[in-house]
């Protein structure tokens, strides 16, 4: 790798920290709910009354609320399982690319 390319990988690693940094710095004290909760204020406010029509698979096997940490945890592996999909497609693609231009190049 020359000298300017890991120039400019070092420079997107720290602009990379600090993005993910400053906003935590900046926002002290600040609190952070998802739209699952803000949808859920919204729906009290509305009708105080509202009985959800459905509970979720889930909560119905294990007989109550899920915990926070494993809706996370449900949430990344998802996330994780989605991104391996359309990196190997992607990946696929550049490659099919280059080899597309190697077999031309041998047929010239």
């Amino acid at each position: 790798m020359s000298k300017k390319n890991k120039k400019t990988v070092w420079i997107c690693i720290i602009v990379c920290i600090l993005l993910a940094i400053i906003p935590v710095v900046m926002l002290q004290g600040a609190e952070f709910g998802g739209s699952d909760d803000a949808g859920s204020e919204m729906i009290s406010e509305i009708d105080p009354n509202y009985q959800p029509w459905y509970t979720p698979v889930l909560e119905q096997l294990i007989g109550g609320e899920m915990p926070g940490e494993l809706e996370s945890l449900l949430f990344c592996v998802q996330t994780g399982i989605g991104c391996s999909i359309i990196f190997y497609f992607l990946g696929r693609f550049v490659e099919r690319k280059k080899l597309g231009r190697e077999d031309n190049s041998e047929v010239l």
